[in-house]
């Protein structure tokens, strides 16, 4: 106590030379005598006072003094001191006085620390109040700052309001019944009436947190709310923020229900909802109508496309993320099946409009499958499922593969002038670095479809410093691995067995297993370090191993099998789309695996593609055929036999027309018909002649010096003078280049705030990721709702400010900014 006293004394005589000390209580004695303080005279008050006066005022006008008296204060008209009291400071040792000289608050405040005490009984809570009291501070931001140690808040009213939400999201009341306890209650409410409008009687939280998403639901509808604009800036940044995320989606799941929310929304025209996210069920909602629109074509796949892309900053787009994916790819599959023209004159034209552009619907199908899957979501997606299938089959697969298989039904031999044969894939492309004397490496995907492979480019070509070319190459007939993998070795002829089974030899020597590949390599230049290996055995070499095994070999074929693996089982083939979608993930993990080896030449390439249909295969898919004679092998898409018969339906092939060695007849069903066949699978099928099967990937992967990805560009457009002279601010936001492999999106934080850093709006997340070549379609406008801080702004210029988070922390650095003057003709007022 003492200590204190000392303190209080100290601070006191920093202002005043005289210092009163009245011990009513006659029990600070002690403490008196003890008090030793450096050029100050201790003298006690006892019937003495004139003698004082003449001492302090006449003797020793300089010094100071503590004059002390053992006894309350005397009435004004007894004290003969009066004048000098007047004059000068007194030492108020209660504790409230105590704390008052402590913290530094005037005196003046008194009352408010008095009605506050059972807040100071703490001294933590102490401690955290002294640390944000300012010397300005009034009575109302006194307990303003009450408010936020209580709750835990690191600031103002709206930090203690999120910090209440929190605990009422987690039904828990430990802040409020502090609050009550410190007698702040009454405080609480009416500062809440003041900035949000809330008026209830009585007040609580739970009936204010359900009047803040009721409200909020209503302005979002542009609808007269009970609340004020001011609790719809608080609500957003509140949604918004990481912290207070989960909070605000336990509430909003509580209240769903009691708002009759789902009722409410069927009433409504979901257009007018896409940027609304107050509840999960909106997003319900607009996906349910999206739906709907699609099945029955009352919506274009533009405005689904649109739609999408506006959904991508829903607080609950994750939640529904496959939903909204396979919408997005049904709707690029339907508009690309409006904008192509299926046929061709040639081969030649058939096989490059595939590799330019109709390998695009194959890839829009595969990966809304995908989606579709994810989602879990078979009966709201059924009735999207059937047309899109419908229309991949029928209007695509069906059609394209007719019109390829008129010009392959005038070919006698299996050959596209200027294009890539896969039969050549070593002389022409491997051997190619030795003859540089550079060493290469070939990553073989069983069955990476063409389309697939063009979206393993995009992946590899989004790695910083790496780049990546796709070209086509005639794969060989009959599609299938054996043959396939053949072809990609050296080879000089290639003959398929002459027996019941499928293998394949070059001359007689065997090609099938690693060490007859190996076999092969090392003829294809003499002094070769050659190698084969599986993928999974390259993924786990440690980086010395990695290192060490590319530094001893030339050449390496490593050797992958994911999809045809899943997809040639009648047990897994439904799990196809995800095999893909493994697949590319694993092929950037060998390709990265590679280089950090130091591998500097890579190709990517595949034994052949495939045909998918997800639902089962209707009859008028399979083949009539009957193939007769002396029938050796056979599969879902091909036949091998000696001397067998022309049959209709089916387009025969001698090796020969083939380029291959031996005397088989090979016999390709037409289109994407499938051969009966027991026990096999029918809706992953390769082996034939149609372009998904024969058009075959080589990717060819370089690795850059310097870094060569970069994100979009965003930029703020303004009209007008940039003034502000209402509640709120419509701005477009435009993003200056198409998202590419090497242009990636790009998110941002966007609010309003004053010169001195303050936030005076809401505060909107948004992701940058428009594709489009159309620079009208990628504006994203925004309105932003100005909060009461603003008023303390008015006629001062406030800054619109796009922030960007630094890597994965909590912290954002300035990306862009736009100054507007802040002009309001009417502003606010609050006691505050």
């Amino acid at each position: 106590m003492s200590e204190r006293i000392a303190a209080s004394l100290a601070r006191l005589f920093e202002e005043q030379r005289i210092v009163f000390w009245y011990d009513a209580a006659h029990d600070m004695r002690a403490d008196y005598d003890s008090i030793d303080l450096p050029d100050v005279v201790k003298l006690e008050i006892a019937n003495n006072q004139f003698g004082l006066k003449y001492r302090i005022l006449r003797q020793e006008k300089e010094r100071k003094f503590l004059l002390y008296h053992a006894g309350p204060r005397p009435a004004e008209a007894e004290d003969w001191l009066l004048d000098l009291y007047l004059a000068s400071a007194e030492l108020r040792a209660d504790q409230t006085a105590m704390l008052l000289a402590e913290l530094g608050i005037d005196q003046k405040l008194d009352a408010v620390v008095r009605e506050h005490s059972e807040f100071f009984r703490a001294k933590s809570r102490v401690e955290a109040f002294k640390k944000a009291l300012k010397p300005s501070d009034n009575a109302t931001q006194l307990r303003l700052r009450m408010l936020a140690v209580c709750a835990n808040a690191p600031g103002g009213l709206d930090t203690v309001i999120e910090a209440l939400l929190a605990e009422a999201a987690q039904e828990r009341e430990e802040a409020l019944k502090l609050v009550e306890r410190c007698g702040l209650t009454g405080f609480l409410w009416k500062q809440i009436g003041n900035a949000y409008g809330y008026h209830a009687k009585p007040p609580g939280m739970d009936d204010f947190t359900i009047s803040l998403f009721k409200a909020c639901y209503a302005m979002s509808l542009a609808e007269d709310s009970a609340l004020n604009a001011e609790a719809f800036v608080l609500f957003r940044r509140w949604k918004n923020d990481r912290t207070g995320a989960k909070h605000f989606e336990t509430l909003a799941a509580r209240f769903e229900g009691p708002l009759a929310i789902k009722s409410d929304l069927a009433k409504r025209d979901f257009r007018d909802l896409i940027e609304m996210d107050i509840f999960e069920e909106v997003d319900r909602h607009v996906i349910r109508n999206i739906v709907h629109g699609m099945a029955e074509q009352t919506v274009t796949p533009v405005e689904v496309l649109r739609w999408v892309q506006q959904r991508r900053n829903s607080h609950w787009y994750e939640k529904f993320k496959d939903i909204y994916d396979a919408l997005r790819f049904a709707a690029e599959f339907t508009k690309g099946l409006s904008e192509v023209t299926l046929s061709m004159t040639s081969l030649a034209e058939g096989f490059s409009r595939y590799a330019t552009t109709w390998f695009r619907l194959d890839q829009h199908y595969r990966r809304f499958i995908h989606h579709y899957q994810n989602s879990a979501q078979a009966t709201l997606l059924g009735s999207v499922f059937e047309r899109i299938e419908n229309l991949y089959v029928n209007n695509f697969l069906v059609k394209l593969n007719d019109a390829w298989q008129e010009q392959i039904n005038k070919v006698t031999v299996w050959d596209i002038p200027e294009v890539d044969r896969q039969i050549t894939f070593y002389r022409d492309q491997v051997a190619a670095f030795r003859r540089r004397d550079q060493k290469v490496c070939v990553i073989i995907s069983d069955a990476l479809r063409y389309e697939a492979a063009e979206e393993c480019l995009s992946r590899i070509r989004a790695l910083d410093r790496f780049d990546a070319e796709l070209k086509p190459m005639l794969g060989v007939l009959p599609s299938y691995t054996q043959l396939g993998m053949a072809a990609l070795l050296p080879n000089k002829a290639l003959r398929i067995a002459e027996g019941d089974s499928t293998l394949v030899f070059d001359g007689e020597q065997p090609t099938s297993g690693s060490a007859n590949r190996e076999k092969r390599l090392a003829t294809g230049r003499d002094g070769d370090r050659v190698a084969v290996l599986g993928a999974e055995e390259l993924r786990n070499f440690k980086s010395d191993q990695a290192k060490e095994f590319f530094r001893d070999h030339d050449v390496i074929y490593v050797y992958h099998n994911q999809i045809d693996a899943i997809g040639d089982k009648v047990a897994t083939e439904d799990d196809l789309a995800d095999a893909v979608e493994d697949t590319l993930d694993e092929i950037v993990v060998l390709v990265r695996k590679l280089t950090s080896a130091n591998a500097s030449n890579i190709l990517i390439t595949a034994d052949h593609g495939f045909i998918y249909q997800h639902r089962p295969i209707e009859e008028s898919d399979f083949s009539v055929a009957e193939v007769l004679g002396n029938v050796l092998a056979r599969n879902r898409r091909f036949v091998l036999g000696k001397n067998l018969p022309p049959t209709p339906g089916l387009k025969k092939f001698t090796s020969d027309q083939l380029g291959l060695a031996g005397d088989l007849d090979i016999m390709i069903p037409n289109s994407i018909n499938r051969l009966r066949l027991k026990g096999a699978g029918s809706r992953f099928v390769h082996g034939g002649a149609s372009l998904q099967e024969i058009v075959v990937p080589v990717i060819r992967v370089a690795k850059r010096r310097e870094s060569d990805v970069r994100q979009v560009d965003v930029q703020i457009i303004s009209t007008g003078k940039n003034l502000i002279t209402s509640g709120q601010l419509a701005v477009m936001f435009y993003q200056a280049q198409p998202v590419t492999d090497k242009v990636q999106p790009r998110s941002l934080r966007a609010g309003i705030f004053a010169s001195n850093g303050e936030l005076v709006s809401d505060v909107h997340d948004l992701t940058f990721g428009f594709k489009s070549e159309n620079p009208r379609e990628r504006e994203l406008p925004r309105k932003f709702l100005l909060s009461r801080k603003a008023d303390q702004h008015n006629n001062e210029d406030v800054f619109l400010r796009l922030e960007e988070r630094v890597g994965t922390t909590s912290h954002f650095q300035e990306y862009a900014s736009q100054r507007f003057q802040l002009r309001r003709g009417i502003a606010t007022d609050f006691d505050f």
